[in-house]
């Protein structure tokens, strides 16, 4: 039986504190953020729904993906989002000893900067641990290279195909506020979810005067943390 929080619990935000689970500011700023792609059609039906609601978004890439649609990750950066550092081979950092993780993230840095040679990498620059699930040494390793580890304030739960895809948009509705990090997935795993949940709650944040944010790093110095 799989466990997650929607909402991420306060005590864990404390307890891992070295990591941005949200980003508090007083302009009803989002950080909408999507792993898992880029992939044909899902990555690429995402990016028309971001277009037409004129939303600015950060994707965590798989390394794999990247190499595998160059020119679908090239139009993640042509149409303005942010991109993260998602390792190459989706890896489960309670699984990997610590030298295999930062060779599958740079493996991964690798790819962006091959498919994207005009790309100007953010600093600092941005990882989510696949799964959330990282070693406190592969954390401080991580952190000495320069990134900033980007976990999440909502979960959507896209991901889990035991949901409804009403509930999926629920998880969401319910505890969005400023500055919340949400999680969507472009895979064809959380496709039925993300198709149904995406636009409604686009027009949700819309309807009520939210604003649409990158992670860059003007979103550390300019967040109320």
């Amino acid at each position: 039986m799989s466990f997650y929080w929607v909402k991420t619990n306060a005590i864990i935000r404390k307890l891992f504190s070295s990591y941005i689970w949200l980003l508090p500011n007083n302009e009803k700023k989002i950080y909408l953020t999507f792993d898992d792609g880029p992939i044909p059609e899902v990555t690429e039906w995402v990016l028309a729904e971001l277009k037409k609601n004129n939303a600015k978004a950060s994707f965590f890439c798989i390394g794999k993906n990247i190499e595998a649609n160059p020119d679908i990750f090239k139009k993640i950066i042509y149409d303005g989002h942010s991109i993260g550092n998602h390792t190459y081979n989706h890896l489960n950092g309670w699984k990997t000893s610590t030298e295999n993780y930062l060779a599958d993230i740079e493996k991964c840095e690798n790819a962006i900067i091959k498919s994207a040679c005009d790309f100007k990498r953010s600093t600092p620059q941005l990882f989510r641990p696949p799964y959330g699930k990282i070693k406190t040494g592969q954390t401080k390793r991580i952190k000495s290279l320069g990134y900033k580890i980007i976990m999440w304030d909502v979960l959507s739960g896209d991901f889990d195909q035991k949901i409804a895809k009403e509930k999926c948009l629920d998880n969401l509705i319910q505890n969005i506020e400023p500055g919340s990090i949400i999680v969507f997935h472009d895979s064809v795993k959380a496709s039925k979810n993300l198709k149904y949940a995406l636009p409604k709650v686009l027009d949700y944040l819309n309807n009520n005067n939210f604003s649409y944010a990158r992670i860059t790093a003007e979103s550390f110095t300019n967040s109320k943390l």
